[in-house]
């Protein structure tokens, strides 16, 4: 059995500024699609409260997705001040070519079974990590690429978390 106490839900490391070097279109649309992509904040929060609800009788899991689900909404709450300092609306979107998509819930997988759901919130997490690498890799405002790093830390402490769920209980 897990206690409550033996985690921190995000990594032991102050977040950097959030600051920009200047407007940047591009800059905006990775942000507003780190808000309301597919694989974004919006679908890790709206997993998170689903697996929270359907973990009622595990409320040793369904604290843990509680409260990784609200450092997830500190990463919205980031990503939407990014996207509105480089000159978008932070709202809960993406770009696909030329064309905005809304955020929808049916980016997301919802198993039921504890195996499968914490398989799925791993790949997740992993996932965003990949995203975060890949924007750093291009994008060229130092000020973002140390908040992306430093989101990935929490990220990959969501990854031990959730595997440390499945060996315990898996």
């Amino acid at each position: 059995m897990l206690s409550m106490d033996d985690f921190r839900y995000t990594a032991d490391l102050p977040y950097p500024p959030i600051k920009v070097e200047m407007k940047n279109p591009a800059y905006a649309k990775a942000m507003l699609d780190n808000i309301g992509g597919l694989n974004s904040e919006m679908s890790a929060i709206s997993l998170y409260v689903y697996n929270n609800l359907i973990m009622e009788e595990k409320d040793e899991i369904a604290t843990i997705f509680r409260k990784v689900s609200i450092v997830e909404m500190h990463h919205l709450e980031i990503f939407g001040k990014l996207a509105l300092q480089l000159g978008e609306a932070p709202r809960m979107w993406t770009h696909y070519g030329c064309k905005k998509t809304y955020w929808s819930p049916s980016y997301n997988q919802y198993p039921s079974e504890l195996p499968a759901l914490m398989h799925n919130a791993i790949n997740s997490e992993k996932a965003a990590i990949s995203k975060y690498q890949h924007q750093i890799a291009y994008i060229r405002d130092e000020n973002i690429t140390d908040i992306l790093r430093r989101i990935i830390l929490d990220e990959r402490h969501h990854v031990e978390i959730f595997e440390q769920v499945y060996r315990t209980y898996c």
